[in-house]
């Protein structure tokens, strides 16, 4: 089959959806499709920021001025094109009479744009931009989720029939496995973080969802309940918020906690295979690849109660609701009697989040579309 791949524009530096695109390139040409990944190239911003300012405008003309000359352009090589991110279903009205499916990741920022989440404000400019993008997601043939939760949220907010989306569990973009620990240390070692003492992780972006002033609060009960023991948190992710650091400083914690960032794969293996557990609050989640990653290195998994975490992680994490710090801690340090255990049953749980099984559903998704397309010409 020909297929292909609409990815995301570099300079933007969504960097989880340009690995996507990466994995499913590589992933279905080696099952033997013949795939190009095509994506809006900086030709007017140039090596310009594109985050704020005359960057951010220059580009825009990039993405929705000279980008859809060169898809038209295109489009007429392939059997089916695949837009690798929501986002990129401003596409879809150049795409009639071609077999198209879209990955929805999360419609997040789609519902705070529509005022559903008022711990998010968005501006004019976003607004439009995320109006945009849920026109595109209506006008895609068929749309593929990452997730049960994703799927009922995006038929929800764009009152699609069911029947043209399904669900495909993303894979791991990295083959996260246990580190030895000697190797591990020297990895950590040299990025300045001692990991002969004990220590929980977190892995995530400064965004709102993830529910990182949750977590140091659920940290600082811990910290507590586990006394004298001294654990540490090492945040691996963006730079701390004014009411994180706030909180830090006001509770003691700071020769407590530490951020990373930067860490390349084998690092962030390292550090979950060293973590004495991975702790993820998220309020929400379009799927949330650090559970599946902490439980291929052998780390527990402690997680917010409601999906996608309970539908990631099965019966293989131990979950909490994050309204309640205290509760959280305790049930972490209660649940850590039987760590092994809970490493034992997340090797089981992350089987379901192959590669293949991936682009098996993808591809059935492709086969779909061409089919119902031949159908409507016919």
């Amino acid at each position: 089959m020909r297929i292909l791949l609409i990815g995301n524009y570099a300079p933007d530096k969504q960097e989880s959806m340009l690995r996507f695109g990466d994995l499913m390139q590589r992933e279905l040409a080696a099952s033997g499709h013949d795939v190009m990944l095509m994506q809006p190239q900086p030709e007017i911003a140039g090596s310009r920021p594109v985050s704020g300012g005359l960057g951010k405008w220059l580009g825009y003309i990039d993405k929705f001025v000279l980008f859809p000359f060169a898809l038209k352009r295109a489009i007429k090589d392939f059997d089916v094109v695949h837009l690798c991110d929501h986002s990129n279903s401003i596409y879809a009205k150049y795409l009639a009479g071609v077999p198209n499916i879209a990955t929805c990741h999360d419609v997040l920022a789609i519902k705070s744009a529509l005022g559903e989440v008022p711990e998010n404000l968005v501006s004019k400019t976003g607004r439009k931009l995320q109006e945009m993008i849920l026109n595109g997601l209506r006008k895609v043939q068929y749309i593929v989720c990452v997730s049960t939760i994703s799927r009922e949220d995006m038929l929800r907010i764009t009152g699609r029939p069911a029947e043209t989306s399904t669900v495909v569990y993303n894979s791991l973009g990295f083959p996260y496995a246990p580190t030895p620990r000697a190797e591990a240390l020297q990895r950590l070692d040299s990025l300045g973080y001692d990991a002969r003492r004990p220590f929980f992780l977190h892995v995530g972006a400064a965004t709102w969802y993830k529910n990182r002033i949750g977590l140091v609060k659920i940290f600082d009960h811990l910290q507590k309940l586990l006394a004298p023991i001294e654990i540490r948190l090492l945040l691996v992710g963006g730079a701390l918020e004014p009411e994180m650091e706030s909180f830090i400083q006001e509770a003691g914690l700071s020769s407590r906690v530490t951020r990373l960032t930067g860490l390349s794969n084998l690092d962030l293996q390292a550090a979950y295979s060293l973590a004495e557990a991975f702790i993820f609050p998220s309020i929400q989640e379009g799927f949330g690849w650090p559970v599946i990653e902490a439980q291929s290195c052998g780390c527990p998994v402690f997680a917010t109660g409601r999906k996608p975490m309970t539908e990631l992680g099965g019966d293989a994490a131990i979950y909490f609701d994050p309204a309640d710090p205290a509760e959280a801690a305790a049930i972490i340090a209660r649940a850590l009697t039987d760590r092994a255990a809970i490493c034992r049953r997340g090797f089981i749980n992350v089987q379901r989040f192959t590669i293949g099984n991936m682009i098996d559903g993808y591809v059935r998704a492709y086969r779909h579309v061409v089919a119902a397309s031949k159908y409507n010409r016919s």
